[in-house]
């Protein structure tokens, strides 16, 4: 199995509590976060667990964490707390 079908599987889980820590202290950390996430996305519904998945970014050691809803599109919008910083939809 190559690397970029790999990447579409989910790495592990965390429960809702891990994830909305974590969101809280990205969007306190990086500043257009908050920003990006209001223009973007609309809020979760409420789940036990989400899936969290490696970071595609070459040399990123990051994890994405649920964000949202992406506005646009059928997806999940999620945030990189690696090096990259990036956002992806899932």
């Amino acid at each position: 199995m190559t690397s970029n079908v790999g990447q579409n599987y989910p790495y592990t889980s965390e429960s809702e509590a891990e994830r909305a820590s974590r969101i809280a202290s990205l969007v306190a950390a990086r500043e257009p976060l908050a920003a990006t996430l209001a223009a973007e996305s609309t809020p979760l519904d409420a789940k036990d667990r989400w899936w969290v998945w490696k970071c595609p970014t070459p040399g990123c050691p990051g994890l994405l964490h649920a964000a949202g809803y992406a506005l646009e599109k059928h997806a999940v919008f999620v945030v990189c707390d690696g090096t990259c910083a990036k956002t992806f939809l899932r």
